[in-house]
């Protein structure tokens, strides 16, 4: 057994011997345990300390936007997803004869971003638990400092309720050797982080729910409020530095208000990029292909200053003009960062077209938006882009793992679909977190004929004459 193989076998036979006690719990039981954890670590100081922790070791990010994730919308989270029963019996569907029967996994491998490393292992933790699963934390090595934190205040609130503390375990010198195995001896994986990464939980040999590229393209047509829509997206494409996968990267916007716009979102503290300056974002932005670290959910006049770019007091983000599509025009694709790339549209189908080019080149399955005031375009987007998501008149960063503002499940996890390489094409939430068994009892019911199965296609069915009939 090679040492990464060793080290991962023994937390997960630890992790497996407190799972064991945990399978016995109550549905009451585990509500306690994790609403304790969502309790204690949203509250305003001990928030504050993680997210000050989390910056500092990063550098990404706002302390402020950190420290919301904790005291929010982790209660928020924890506020639906304890109205679902993940113990024992869940469900009864008498007429059908089926009764339904949750089940723990067992032992789950959590894999965490720097992006996200305060508030991603509180979320696995906690729906984890309260589907009766052990969670160990695989961290990245530029963040671990912060998540072996939050995991060792999770622990304390597991020992001071006697509930078994390895429950809840983390790799402390994490490396891919070492995640990579956690993945392959662990039941499943909650892959949250790169592309890299997810790729290999799903290639791990066991069962993974893993998350695509964002690279939200929102529409702005000329039916809406353009001040209101502008301080929208700045909201969503502010929010922790733009660090999260949801924030606005594309805005495709209407070529009768276009001018309008561009100037409504200079008064929200945007920077609209010169041609040159364009061109000097682009050599910082991107290194060998891939966004730089550099960039990576910064402050903007750090940017600024990367790029040689002279920024006014209170700028909050850059806006980049663009065309075209694709790795020619690397603007399209996902930056992580606080620059936000504009297109111009004259028709409605030019748009939806921009939106399908900018995801399908970066970003498939993930999301996009629309503000607009139209419902037939809203349908007409949802129906014809190959996004799991569509979010309308709302800032996109915030909107898209769920808010009390819509009815989306609140999550850190957004899946794809096939589209992205996913196996959910929705938020991941407490129902992707247990397992199900399902008694079927006999029914005493009729066998139907063709008129019932078929209804009014029968007639047209019938009517076919196939060559095996000749």
């Amino acid at each position: 057994m090679t040492e990464p193989a060793k080290q991962i076998a023994e937390l997960v036979a630890r992790a497996r011997k407190a799972q064991a006690v945990l399978n016995g719990y109550t549905q009451e039981q585990v509500d306690l345990i994790a609403g304790a954890i969502v309790y204690h670590l949203s509250q305003p100081a001990m928030a504050l300390r993680i997210a000050e922790m989390a910056y500092e070791e990063t550098g990404m990010g706002l302390v402020d936007s950190k420290r919301a994730k904790l005291v929010q919308k982790m209660p928020a989270i924890f506020h639906d997803i304890r109205k679902e029963p993940t113990v024992g019996v869940i469900d009864r569907d008498t007429a059908n004869g089926i009764t339904t029967i949750a089940k723990p996994y067992g032992v789950i491998a959590a894999l965490v971003p720097s992006t996200n490393c305060e508030a991603t292992p509180i979320f696995k933790a906690v729906l984890g638990i309260r589907a009766r699963n052990a969670v160990i934390c695989a961290p990245h090595p530029a963040s671990k400092k912060t998540t072996l934190y939050v995991v060792d205040v999770i622990r304390q609130v597991l020992r001071a309720m006697d509930a078994p503390e390895d429950l809840v375990l983390c790799i402390e010198t994490p490396s891919k050797a070492l995640a990579a195995e956690l993945m392959a001896q662990c039941d499943v994986s909650m892959a949250t982080g790169s592309g890299d990464m997810v790729h290999a939980a799903y290639s791990a040999g066991k069962p993974a729910y893993g998350v695509g590229v964002g690279n939200a393209a929102v529409i702005i047509d000329e039916t809406v409020d353009l001040a209101e829509t502008a301080e929208k997206i700045r909201i969503g494409k502010t929010g922790d530095n733009a660090s999260g996968c949801s924030a606005e990267n594309s805005i495709v916007v209407q070529a009768g208000i276009y001018g309008g716009f561009l100037k409504a979102l200079e008064a929200e503290g945007a920077h609209i990029a010169s041609d040159e300056e364009k061109a000097r974002l682009r050599a910082v932005i991107w290194e060998n292909g891939h966004v730089s670290r550099r960039v990576v959910a910064r402050p903007v006049q750090e940017i600024a200053a990367i790029a040689g770019i002279t920024v006014k007091p209170g700028t909050r983000f850059f806006v980049v003009e663009e065309t075209g599509t694709g790795a020619d025009h690397p603007f399209s694709g996902e930056k992580l960062s606080l620059v936000l790339t504009c297109y111009r549209y004259d028709s409605f189908d030019e748009a939806v077209g921009l939106v399908n080019a900018i995801t399908d080149y970066s970003g498939s399955g993930h999301s996009c938006g629309i503000h607009s005031n139209d419902p037939d375009r809203i349908l007409r987007l949802g129906l014809e882009t190959r996004t799991s998501r569509v979010i309308v008149r709302q800032p996109h960063g915030v909107a898209n793992s769920g808010s009390w503002a819509n009815g989306l499940a609140k999550t850190f996890s957004l899946g794809c679909g096939s589209w992205g390489g996913n196996s959910v094409s929705e938020n991941v939430t407490q129902k992707h977190y247990y397992n199900t068994t399902r008694i079927a009892e006999p029914l005493d019911r009729p066998v139907p004929d063709d008129q019932a199965i078929y209804g009014a296609l029968l007639d047209r069915i019938a009517a076919l004459r196939l060559g095996a009939e000749a």
